[in-house]
């Protein structure tokens, strides 16, 4: 049993369609569609069969590219006590995630690493997605930084590894002038009269907007959908609009005032995400450790 054909039906699994994993690995859609036909041969077993313009994987090639995930965390288990063996990790952690949570996080790691791990060289960049779609970045980077209203797994992350990194409320924020302000906390009912800049949908703050609905009966006012944390702000800031926003990466001159909210669910899970090989990687966990907030 060739272990590349293992590989192979992994990240077909893991990807969806013979392009993705093309793409993923810098070959070509026929060389790929080659090393199926060649793994069917040596195998003798049909591994994947048409669906739509696409192949799926029969059920044999779902046992094989379970196996295939076994091994490449074997592999990386077997590295990663190699480079402890070989002294500190070292090499580049590529990292994808969301604006407020890296900026939450990244500065703070970045000057762990410097005193603990000097050999590793993160590269960060910066994504804003709905909820389910930050799974799929962990095809092109080693750690992906999502976060969630609902649980500490985010939707689309099954047979992923997810790793909670810190917890973090999220507040109403108001201008300062604004005729909440000068309240402790706010409740659903104070806020169904207000017109609101939420966030496009998918996004998880969206699920505190339902739930203010769902506990007051009442349809909010959304006149704005925006991704962009500081363009939220700046609107926020000049008008009687009011959003939702992160309580520890919000700016503090920004000219808002942030209430907590009472009476729904409003802290987020802020989590890593991995394939599970690399989460077995020395570097990887080292960067991991590095991002950790006790918050």
């Amino acid at each position: 049993m060739d272990p590349r054909h293992l590989e192979l039906l992994r990240r077909l699994d893991e990807l969806g369609s013979v392009t993705a994993v093309a793409r993923a690995t810098f070959r070509t859609p026929s060389a790929i569609s080659q090393q199926l036909k060649q793994a069917t041969r040596e195998l003798g077993h049909t591994l994947v069969e048409p669906e739509g313009r696409g192949l799926k994987l029969t059920s044999a090639g779902r046992l094989l590219a379970a196996g295939g995930k076994d091994v490449a965390s074997a592999i990386a288990r077997v590295q990663a006590d190699w480079e402890d063996y070989l002294g500190d990790p070292s090499g580049v952690v590529r990292v994808a995630g969301l604006p407020s949570a890296l900026a939450y996080l990244v500065p703070s790691a970045l000057r762990r690493l410097r005193e603990t791990s000097p050999r590793i060289t993160l590269r960060t960049v910066d994504v804003d997605l709905a909820e389910h779609e930050f799974a799929g970045l962990t095809s092109d980077v080693d750690i992906v930084i999502a976060h969630s209203l609902i649980s500490e797994r985010p939707a689309g992350t099954e047979g992923l590894s997810v790793e909670c990194l810190a917890t973090e409320p999220i507040d109403v924020a108001v201008a300062n002038a604004h005729s909440l302000a000068c309240r402790d906390q706010l409740r659903p009912e104070d806020l169904v009269d207000a017109q609101w800049i939420g966030v496009p949908h998918g996004f998880p703050f969206t699920t505190i907007l339902t739930s203010i609905e769902h506990v007051t009966g009442r349809e909010l006012e959304v006149t704005q959908r925006i991704r962009d944390n500081r363009l939220i702000e700046a609107i926020v800031a000049s008008s009687d609009q009011v959003a939702l926003l992160p309580r520890f990466t919000t700016p503090k001159d920004a000219g808002l005032t942030l209430l907590p909210l009472t009476g729904v669910a409003t802290t987020r899970w802020v989590v890593a995400v991995m394939a599970p090989d690399t989460a077995e990687r020395a570097a990887v966990k080292r960067v991991l450790d590095a991002l950790h907030r006790n918050s």
